[in-house]
Order: structure tokens, then sequence, then C-alpha cells
């Protein structure tokens, strides 16, 4: 498992721009947030190739958090190619994560 990267107001567009992205918006003092870090990094694992995963503070990164009405936190938004597809507000279990996803992301090729 590694550490997730930080997404930023600057890179953002690029970042979230090709294939599917989950975004978590976070930040240090968050408690629930801290709590998901771990399951994100599993899911990061459990999707690789598929799926990337990164991180936005959303109090170095004001801009992002306004544009997508971020009110909460955790709040995780999926996009693909740059659109918003799924918003998941909250932390919960790892097989809740799963059930929104994998409606999105296309199953691993298995030979």
């Amino acid at each position: 498992m590694g550490k997730l990267p930080e997404f930023s107001d600057s890179s953002f567009k690029a970042d979230i721009s090709e294939g599917y992205t989950l975004v978590d918006f976070w930040a240090p003092w968050c408690g629930p947030c801290r709590m998901i870090a771990p399951v994100l990094e599993e899911l990061n694992d459990d999707y690789a190739g598929r799926l990337k995963i990164g991180k936005l503070n959303i109090d170095d990164n004001q801009g992002t958090a306004m544009q997508y009405r971020v009110m909460s936190i955790p709040t995780l938004i999926l996009f693909k190619d740059g659109q918003p597809i799924e918003t998941i507000v909250g932390a919960q279990p790892k097989r809740s994560f799963v059930a929104k996803l994998d409606p999105h992301i296309p199953a691993a090729v298995t030979n």
C-alpha cells in the first residue's frame, strides 16, 4: 500500500482529465477523513490500473472544493474523463465504497 497522490487547485483539471479518478476531499483535522484513509489505500490497490485515487486538502485548495460544492468532509467524487459521475459523502466501510464504484469501473481483465 502506498500513499495516495495529493491533488491541488492548480493541478486538478489535469489530475482528473483521463479515465476514472476518485477524489477524496479531506482535511488533516477531520477524524472521519483519517479513518477512511487506509480503506482508500486498499481500494487503490484493488482497482490498480482501472482507477486513480487521490486526495485534495480542502483547507489548502478551497477553489476546487467550492467548485464541486463540497459542504462536508469526507466527500469523495468519482470522475470519468473529467466529469463527476458519483458522489459519496461521509465515512463508510469498504464494501459501501465498492458498491458505489463497481457499477462505473470496468471489471479487471483476467487471463
